[in-house]
């Protein structure tokens, strides 16, 4: 009798889906309280993320560190060759 009570207290999950309205998540509910009072500012597609202490970084940069790097180990290699004996 008891297995038979266990039985109908499960819980079924199609019966869960059909309900009308569903409870936002905790976070959900966190962020439009938040936002109600204050609302983020427009955000581009894949904002690049905020650095703290140094101003924006141009995407050149970067590619002008490597290739500055591998000109320098070019030349290293070449004054090594040029200064070892034959």
């Amino acid at each position: 009798m008891a297995e038979r009570d266990d039985e109908e207290r499960e819980f079924d999950i199609r019966w869960a889906d059909g309900a009308e309205e569903k409870e936002p998540s905790a976070r959900a509910r966190m962020l439009a309280a938040r936002w109600k009072e204050n609302p983020p500012g427009p955000q581009p597609f894949r904002a690049e993320p905020e650095r703290k202490g140094r101003g924006p970084r141009s995407p050149w940069a970067s590619t002008a560190l490597v290739f500055g790097i591998v000109a320098a180990v070019i030349l290293l290699l070449g004054y090594a060759n040029f200064q070892a004996p034959y």
